[in-house]
């Protein structure tokens, strides 16, 4: 899902580019080359833009002339900050179910699509990839961030929940991390991203359009882009991360049983107050019934394949897209922007 964050200035399309209006995607020495080019949105996904993705990777799929698929943005500030969550709270809030499901189910449908995709998949992350931005980036082979990504899943503040096949790959982090980026939808740099393992690759800012003509001009198809990619890879900086990974397992861990624990542990936190007194504030300022649900669906999937996670993703979409707690939190985010959601749930609320 989207995140409310300034747009971005526009910039100009990528030349001799062909698709659709946002998407811009051409094939040349053996790369397919997808630009992501909606920059007054941040690259915000809407219905058309997912479903010329889909088209797209799965015209690549087959065709013998793209070896390798590269996601890169447009836009300096941005790669995607998300899904078009206020075109769903429209639809939930008019009863529309037929346009919630077909939208999910696309978004959905395509995650899985880049998960199971029988070719090197490079996200080139440099900017915001928020929610939707890691559907289209984590489930692929490689994820490249820079010192200016910033990468988040920020439903809980918006009356929403960890969707695009999180309840897949946040289970899976090391120790509490995943349930501690779900629940508090904290925001975490390109080497923390690297640290946890949403990120494969840090490479500097500068070095990045090297990177990419590397991968997709003449010559590309003379080397492994995983050759590629660690050349051009360095270490990343000490993260944000450094010294906490023993107090989130401790209050996030999976051995914590439920919501109240998390909050118990937060308040019992000796080495690390300051921080624990942020992430408490984090979760009181989401929405109740958003914490229950993202609680209950990281525990579910945390054994399940990622065709169930998305499955059961979309089953509560469906339902969450007509809550007042989704039409609230987007009204204070991206409506009215005052940032002061009234949540109709209240503590413990499950969904």
């Amino acid at each position: 899902m989207d995140h409310p964050i300034d747009p971005a200035a526009p910039t100009a399309p990528m030349a001799g580019a062909a698709g659709g209006r946002f998407v811009r995607a051409r094939a040349a020495h053996g790369a397919g080359v997808i630009a992501l080019d909606r920059p007054a949105a941040l690259n915000a996904l809407d219905l058309e833009m997912v479903r010329e993705l889909t088209a797209t990777l799965e015209d690549w799929r087959s065709d013998p002339g793209v070896w390798t698929v590269v996601v890169r943005s447009t836009s300096p500030k941005a790669f995607c900050a998300g899904g078009d969550i206020r075109a769903m709270r429209e639809a939930g809030m008019r009863g529309d179910d037929a346009a919630v499901t077909a939208y999910f189910s696309a978004e959905y449908a395509l995650d899985a699509l880049i998960a199971g995709y029988p070719k090197p998949f490079v996200a080139l992350i440099d900017g915001y990839a928020m929610g939707g931005g890691l559907g289209i980036s984590v489930h692929g082979s490689a994820r490249v961030v820079t010192e200016r990504a910033v990468l988040a899943m920020p439903e809980t503040s918006i009356g929403f929940f960890p969707d695009i096949g999180a309840s897949f790959f946040l289970p899976r982090l090391p120790g509490g991390l995943g349930m501690y980026l779900g629940l508090t939808g904290v925001r975490i740099s390109g080497a923390a991203a690297v640290e946890c393992g949403l990120a494969t690759h840090y490479v500097p800012a500068a070095d990045l359009p090297a990177l990419e003509r590397a991968l997709t001009g003449p010559g590309a198809g003379d080397w492994d882009p995983e050759l590629l990619l660690d050349r051009f890879a360095v270490v990343p900086p000490p993260s944000e991360l450094a010294g906490r990974r023993a107090a989130v397992d401790r209050c996030f861990g999976p051995d914590v049983p439920d919501l109240a624990a998390v909050r118990a542990r937060l308040a019992a936190e000796e080495q690390h107050r300051e921080w624990a007194a942020d992430t408490l504030a984090a979760l009181d300022a989401a929405s109740p019934m958003s914490l229950a649900a993202t609680f209950d669906l990281l525990r579910a999937g945390a054994g399940a394949q990622l065709w169930e996670c998305l499955d059961r993703e979309l089953a509560l979409a469906r339902r969450v897209a007509r809550d007042p707690d989704f039409h609230e939190g987007v009204r204070a985010a991206l409506v009215d922007k005052d940032r002061a959601p009234r949540w109709p749930s209240r503590p413990a609320t499950a969904i």
